[in-house]
């Protein structure tokens, strides 16, 4: 259990900064090298770093949505009806699965990348 929230919690906290300076996807990276380092099953990995992308990718979608009264975030929802029901809290919910998804299958790489190596 430590295992599980010091890995989330650092993944969490460097996919946030290095995300300031690097494209998106370093988030797979961080994920993928974060669960290499940090020791767990390979489940509970997957969890690890879908659960830290997730929580940072919706409560930043809903910051920047919110610095402009969720104007731009509405009009995507509506361009994305049959899938958030012109909701923007979908919008940040698939917003934050697309991110949590990416980071869990590269920490869940990560740790199979381990058992390879041993």
């Amino acid at each position: 259990m430590k295992n599980f929230i010091l890995s989330t919690v650092a993944t969490l906290a460097l996919c946030g900064l290095l995300q300031l300076f690097l494209p998106w996807w370093i988030i797979a990276v961080v994920a993928g090298v974060v669960a290499f380092f940090v020791p767990q099953k390979p489940g509970f990995a997957f969890l690890s770093g879908f659960v830290a992308v997730f929580a940072l990718w919706v409560t930043y979608a809903y910051l920047l949505s919110s610095a402009n009264n969720h104007l731009l975030a509405e009009k995507v929802a509506v361009l994305m009806t049959d899938l958030t029901k012109n909701s923007i809290r979908m919008l940040h919910l698939i917003t934050g699965l697309v991110g949590g998804l990416v980071a869990g299958f590269a920490a869940l790489s990560g740790s199979l990348l381990v058992k390879l190596i041993k």
